[in-house]
C-alpha cells in the first residue's frame, strides 16, 4: 500500500516539475503581447459584436413575423387545407 502511495506521489510530483518548467519556458512577454490590443482592434471587436447581435435579432424578427403569418389563416383556408391534405393522403394509398 505504502508503495502504491509513494509512486503516486511521484508521478504527482513529475507532472507539476514538467507543469512548472513548461511555464518557465514560454516566458510572459508572449502572453502579455497577446493581450494588448490597440484601438483600432478594440473598435473593430466591438462592431464585430454589435453587428452579430443586430443579425440575430433581425432574423428573430423575420421568423417571428413568418410565423404569425402561417398562424394568421381563415376558417375557410384551414378547411380547403385540410381537405387537400386528406385527398393527397388518399391518392397516396392508392
Amino acid at each position: 500500500m505504502m508503495r502504491v502511495v509513494f509512486a503516486l506521489f511521484l508521478a504527482f510530483a513529475a507532472f507539476a516539475a514538467i507543469d512548472a518548467s513548461a511555464d518557465r519556458g514560454r516566458g510572459h512577454d508572449g502572453r502579455d503581447q497577446q493581450r494588448q490590443m490597440s484601438r483600432e482592434e478594440r473598435q473593430r471587436m466591438r462592431e464585430d459584436v454589435r453587428d452579430a447581435y443586430r443579425h440575430d435579432r433581425q432574423g428573430r424578427q423575420d421568423r417571428q413575423d413568418r410565423q404569425q403569418r402561417s398562424r394568421q389563416m381563415s376558417p375557410e383556408e384551414r378547411g380547403q387545407l385540410r381537405r387537400d391534405i386528406e385527398d393527397a393522403n388518399r391518392q397516396i394509398r392508392r
